[in-house]
């Protein structure tokens, strides 16, 4: 099947998981993932109505934005290293990574020497695995009270990546606590806060994720099948 096919029936799943959870399939974001893909394959995507792409590495995604121009809006989904901010605050409309203050911090600040005010996600480690970054969940509001004071980020929402599972059915109760999480800490109403936007399914759990609440899901092995 053509990346365009793919497209086409990612949305029509997206639509129908949707739909079963009583949500308006327009209220999700599809973002394709273009970690390892070709720019022709990527600008495939793009005509077939890809028009939010992500990467995980701000040098990858530093050398395809180069290349395509402002085709399409671009997410960074992977861990960020400080030494690496001053160009993804140049790169990226929406970073999903944040999971400490000093890296919010450190966005701020660049963002403040660009004069933009970069929106960004909180990184929750929901399953509390020592292999995964991301805030722990019983700090994520701590985190996020602290950095509402920042002037040159605006927190749009919270993310996360559950345990790999064969059975997509066994992420749902992750789906579920970071949807409850972002629940409570929008219910605390904290100056200058959305909690918007949950970032979270990717290819293998997409469906689950969508019925539990998520606005934007990750997905690249669907759309552009299997990595090299």
């Amino acid at each position: 099947m053509s990346i365009s096919d793919n497209l086409k029936k990612v949305r029509d799943r997206i639509a129908s998981a949707a739909r079963h959870a009583g949500r308006d399939p327009s209220s999700i974001k599809l973002i394709a993932v273009t970690k390892t893909v070709d720019i022709e394959r990527i600008r495939e995507a793009v005509a077939a109505g890809a028009g939010v792409l992500g990467e995980n590495r701000v040098q990858e995604a530093k050398e395809k934005i180069e290349k395509l121009g402002p085709l399409a809006s671009w997410h960074l989904i992977g861990h960020l290293q400080a030494n690496k901010v001053k160009y993804a605050v140049k790169l990226f409309d929406l970073i999903h990574s944040i999971d400490s203050f000093q890296l919010a911090q450190e966005v701020d600040k660049q963002a403040a020497k660009i004069r933009k005010i970069q929106d960004v996600l909180v990184e929750v480690n929901i399953s509390g695995e020592s292999s995964k970054v991301g805030i722990a969940a019983v700090d994520a509001a701590n985190l996020i009270g602290k950095a509402a004071v920042l002037k040159n980020i605006s927190i749009k929402g919270l993310m996360t990546i559950p345990p790999f599972f064969d059975n997509a059915e066994k992420a749902r109760p992750y789906f579920k606590k970071l949807s409850d999480l972002s629940t409570r800490i929008g219910s605390e109403n904290i100056p200058g806060v959305s909690m918007g936007e949950l970032s979270m399914g990717m290819s293998g759990d997409f469906e689950v994720a969508v019925e539990e609440g998520a606005t934007m899901v990750r997905l690249g092995t669907v759309i552009f099948g299997g990595r090299n």
